[in-house]
């Protein structure tokens, strides 16, 4: 088939989604010493691999198919089952400590979170409008938000200032005002709380600031928080206070700061219960009934298999499961935090620390390999700099997220996912040093 048979949106994804194909090749050949020596080691996908035994331990010997046989139809409709709403509602309720209880009908269920920021980008942008999203930011919400319905990312630069701080409000309404000025009208503000790539939450503080900055624009706030219970104690970085607790857009009451219905909530199952192929994306907007009305007619298209729904019921129906799952994958992120920058100081690899959530560590490869080089450095590109540690990357197959994907304002930066068994870690990074020496 030649790409004159494709429509113009197709014939652009054969150029624009290639990095797509790259990650999915990567992840369908993933290196273990015993049954692949000859794959790629992933520490760029971000899986959470730390507690996958106990997962499947627990749903071993667990009925998936409801006895009535519901489970075989339509069941409640496209936007999830009464029982998975109810069972996310009380989980909600446990673990994001909400000013407001939430409720079953405040929830819109899909497959993959993914597919919620796409009903986001729909519902509340017109083609040729924009979202805000800070930089550096999570490489597959460009093409959740742009891809299908023309809606824009609108990038905010820090500079100097710290992305998740207080000062990093006024960026948002520079790049905001910018925009505007441009000719690209800007109706929401993407939050991904905690960050990723830089494994960080936003304070209280600062969520009130961007909530009161889109009150004075009329904008949306949407605070994907997907990472909510992937929190760790950082206990190997020296740090001059303590890193920032998570705190929910839902813990924070909305009187006298914003208009609670330009605020909306999104999670999945995927990261904090380490089940990227458990497809279950959670939309949450207690006081906007029109937004979900519109999104529930769009559900068709992301309505979760009841199988899903039921693993997730099951999951989240037993608290003492619960609490004990969240605890130890909590220690085990802290103990593999720990173990990679012990291996990054051991190559002498930059990273930014303060890290305590998520699965990141954001690394500085540029630096190291200019080390490396020396004077042969002189007259080199920036702009393809980090393009070409990748490809020195890749040819010892080992697969990092590219900081110029991820929207670094710097070249040389790398996400690098830490949450891997020990071995994987230690072959990932001794093959990065042996990329960036020319070995």
């Amino acid at each position: 088939m030649t790409e004159s048979l494709l429509s113009s949106r197709g014939q652009k994804e054969l150029t624009d989604g290639a990095d797509e194909h790259q990650v999915w090749e990567v992840s369908a050949n993933q290196w273990d010493p015993e049954t692949n020596p000859n794959g790629y080691v992933s520490l760029g996908i971000a899986e959470n691999s730390l507690s996958h035994d106990e997962l499947a331990e627990f749903l071993r010997n667990k009925s998936l198919i409801d006895p009535s046989a519901k489970a075989f139809t339509y069941q409640d409709g496209p936007a999830g089952s009464k029982p998975a709403r109810n069972a996310i509602a009380s989980f909600f309720n446990t673990y994001f400590h909400p000013i407001q209880q939430v409720r079953a009908d405040n929830i819109i269920i899909t497959n993959g979170a993914s597919s919620a920021i796409e009903h986001c980008a729909w519902a509340l942008c017109n083609s040729g409008e924009g979202i805000l999203l800070g930089r550096p930011y999570y490489r597959a919400f460009l093409p959740d938000i742009q891809t299908r319905f023309g809606v824009k990312v609108v990038p905010v630069a820090f500079g100097e200032v710290d992305p998740c701080g207080l000062d990093c409000v006024a960026r948002y309404e520079e790049a905001l005002l910018r925009s505007n000025a441009d000719g690209v009208k800007v109706r929401a503000l993407l939050l991904c709380n905690p960050h990723n790539p830089l494994g960080r939450c936003y304070s209280k503080a600062t969520i009130v600031q961007l909530m009161l900055l889109c009150q004075k624009y009329q904008m949306h706030l949407i605070s994907d928080e997907i990472y909510a219970l992937s929190v760790w104690e950082n206990t190997v970085d020296k740090l001059e206070a303590p890193p920032t607790p998570f705190e929910s857009a839902l813990s924070i009451d909305t009187r006298e700061i914003i208009d609670a219905a330009l605020v909306h909530v999104l999670w999945g199952f995927s990261k904090d219960f380490g089940a990227n192929g458990i497809r279950i994306g959670v939309m949450i907007s207690q006081h906007n009934e029109p937004f979900l009305t519109a999104c529930q007619t769009a559900c068709i298209y992301s309505s979760p298999s009841s199988l899903a729904e039921n693993a997730v019921v099951t999951i989240l129906s037993d608290p003492n499961f619960l609490a004990s799952y969240i605890r130890t994958n909590s220690e085990r992120m802290s103990a593999a935090y720990t173990y990679a920058v012990q291996l990054l100081r051991r190559y002498d690899i930059d990273y930014i620390p303060g890290a305590n959530a998520a699965f990141f560590l954001w690394i500085n490869l540029g630096k190291r390999y200019l080390q490396v080089l020396g004077d042969s450095a002189r007259g080199k590109s920036m702009d393809a700099f980090t393009n070409e540690i990748f490809q020195l990357l890749m040819k010892k197959k080992v697969y990092l997220v590219l900081g110029d994907a991820a929207g670094a304002e710097q070249p040389g930066w790398f996400r690098m996912v830490f949450t891997q068994p020990p071995r994987s870690v230690e072959e990932g990074l001794k093959r990065i040093s042996e990329a960036l020496n020319g070995e």
